[in-house]
């Protein structure tokens, strides 16, 4: 993501946490998730000029759901560069979707209040290109492990393998790692999640970016 900041000081509180302190990044974090699914909308709309209002809306959920908005903070590496507070390092909040999809979100919408929308749209679309490029409206409502699945059922392929590597947190906020290797050659994935089939979704929608990229 490239932006240059003129007041950093926007960036420094989209991604402070609110367990930090009361000036944190709730409010961007209310707008960069309004810009987000306005400007994805946009992009489908103009991509897909035959999909109807469902199909498009699936297409939107998919794009910008908790895991996928938490992939693309996780390649950014936003997890370095937060301030949580101690109960949130304790428990490893860095590294937590829903924590990292709220910093997205937080650090979009301090794009916007930075430099105005063309800015912020102009990131958005460069962040998201390779999965609209990749998005199928035929595929659209579909989850990624179905979509994993049939990719490799179309080529007679052996069917993944889902491991759960471990489980963490208290009982009411856990955190699972599941790993989906695929049988037949040496590719592996992780997911995490707050559920065993969020952290396979996770693991799936990865492995399916892997194999998109090849």
């Amino acid at each position: 993501m490239h932006h240059a900041f003129g007041q950093p000081d926007l960036l420094e509180q989209a991604l402070t946490h609110r367990s930090a302190g009361p000036t944190n990044n709730e409010r961007l974090e209310f707008l960069g998730d309004a810009l987000i699914g306005f400007i994805i909308a946009e992009a489908l709309w103009a991509r897909f000029p035959n999909a109807d209002e469902g199909t498009l809306s699936r297409m939107r959920a998919s794009l910008v759901k908790r895991e996928s908005l938490a992939g693309l903070a996780r390649g950014l590496r936003l997890g370095d560069y937060l301030t949580l507070g101690s109960g949130e390092l304790r428990t490893g909040g860095h590294a937590r979707d829903s924590i990292l999809a709220d910093a997205l979100e937080a650090v979009l919408g301090a794009v916007y209040v930075d430099a105005g929308f063309e800015a912020t749209r102009a990131v958005v679309l460069a962040l998201f290109d390779d999965r609209l490029r990749q998005t199928d409206a035929e595929q659209a409502g579909k989850d990624p492990k179905t979509c994993l699945q049939e990719w490799l059922q179309s080529r007679k392929r052996p069917l993944p393998e889902y491991v759960v590597l471990s489980i963490d947190g208290d009982q009411h906020d856990q955190r699972f790692t599941v790993s989906c290797k695929l049988q037949d050659e040496e590719r592996g994935s992780q997911g995490i999640g707050t559920s065993r089939r969020r952290a396979e979704q996770a693991a799936a929608e990865r492995m399916l970016e892997q194999i998109h990229d090849v």
